[in-house]
């Protein structure tokens, strides 16, 4: 529970409009932002689940006591903040959006307790949030890559086979360390769901890559291109409706990561639906890419595929929705397993900070155990980014 509150204005405001909720930042309050404050943190910290002090100094965990030190709170849980595995700041339906609503995904993100997001492809350069001590951190893969009238509009980078690598090359120098392939996306003469590379020419990008010090992930909804790449060499699938057992052991064995973006497959019915007349085989396929999406995933987990939480926000998903990935993950594969796919496991995967001395403080405190009920993640008490209380409820 809250010890006390804080002495300064909250960053953010929320209200609820026509069932919608929308969240404003004060910007007067950022501008004239105090240097992080010393702070005091009692309760039980996850994932150890043993219950010590943190003590915050200059936006920094730190051997404590500190004198003069605010208690925020006491009696409470403690967890490293939310990491959105997949999402997209600086995207929306039709493409790129100004650096205004682009502002905005962010701030509704770090209002969420998402303080770590892995940016799965934009059309835009988002380097500008770095600067700022009240947006999350970003992990960029720079720009979707797609073949020609192979993806959405507006959405990629789209390049024939033949400059795969090249294009690859590009996005590997324009990122933090990922480069984002589409994988797989309806042929629309063979309609239904094909694979966009050779596997030979999506190899030697992968190298490519590689020799960068990138890694590389991909979109994949079918059954044939995940096994492709993972037999490429790739570092991750995103989504993955289609794993089969047996590229689910080989990504098991290489350490492949899947992030199945839990929020997006629920669109597939609607997809579906929309396809119907047009391209029946194609829908008929996302209907039981999405009827067993559940057990392909759970089967993943049991096999050992390292699995983390993301939400596929942008473009036609909303933003802020960590909290809703979370509690479907926990459905699939538990509790435990699911904070640590949206929290620690992600962290320690992407390089992010956890809550060691020396660390970031970038965390949650929550007025009840998320290991309980992780519904609690949709309404933290604190939110902490770099030190300064973000959000104080």
């Amino acid at each position: 529970m809250s010890e006390e509150r804080s002495g300064t204005a909250p960053l953010f405001h929320t209200h609820t409009h026509d069932g919608s909720t929308h969240t404003h930042v004060d910007q007067a309050a950022l501008e004239r932002l105090a240097p992080a404050e010393d702070l005091r943190i009692q309760g039980v910290v996850l994932p150890e689940g043993e219950e010590r002090d943190l003590w915050i100094h200059d936006g920094v965990i730190v051997e404590g006591p500190l004198a003069g030190a605010r208690t925020l709170a006491t009696g409470c849980w403690v967890m490293a903040g939310l990491v959105d595995a997949h999402n997209h700041i600086g995207l929306d339906a039709a493409g790129a959006v100004s650096q205004e609503e682009a502002e905005q995904q962010a701030i509704t993100e770090s209002r969420a307790g998402t303080l770590l997001i892995r940016d799965a492809g934009s059309p835009v350069d988002t380097h500008w949030i770095d600067d700022r001590d009240d947006l999350p951190r970003i992990i960029r893969a720079g720009r979707h890559i797609a073949r020609p009238r192979r993806y959405i509009r507006n959405y990629a980078a789209e390049v024939d086979p033949d400059d795969l690598v090249a294009e690859v090359d590009r996005q590997a120098r324009s990122g933090d360390g990922w480069v984002k392939l589409v994988g797989d996306w309806i042929d629309r003469a063979e309609g239904d769901l094909a694979p966009l590379w050779p596997q030979d020419v999506a190899a030697r990008a992968i190298e490519r890559a590689h020799q960068l010090g990138a890694r590389v992930t991909a979109h994949c909804f079918s059954e044939e291109a995940p096994a492709q790449l993972v037999a490429a060499g790739i570092d991750g699938i995103e989504h993955g409706t289609g794993l089969n057992d047996e590229t689910i052991s080989e990504m098991a064995v290489r350490g492949v990561a899947l992030v199945p973006t839990l929020v997006n497959i629920e669109n597939f019915p609607s997809i579906a639906a929309s396809a119907d007349g047009k391209f029946p085989v194609y829908a008929a396929h996302m209907r039981h890419l999405y009827a067993r999406n559940r057990e392909t995933i759970g089967r993943a987990v049991d096999a050992g595929v390292p699995v983390y939480a993301g939400t596929d926000a942008g473009g036609t998903v909303a933003h802020g929705l960590v909290a809703d990935e979370v509690a479907m993950l926990s459905g699939i594969t538990g509790p435990e397993h699911a904070l640590g796919a949206a929290s620690w496991r992600a962290r320690e995967w992407l390089g992010g900070a956890g809550l060691a001395v020396g660390d970031s403080a970038d965390l949650l405190v929550l007025g009840s155990d998320p290991r309980v009920d992780v519904s609690v993640l949709h309404h933290p008490d604190h939110i902490v980014l770099r030190g300064r209380v973000l959000v104080d409820r």
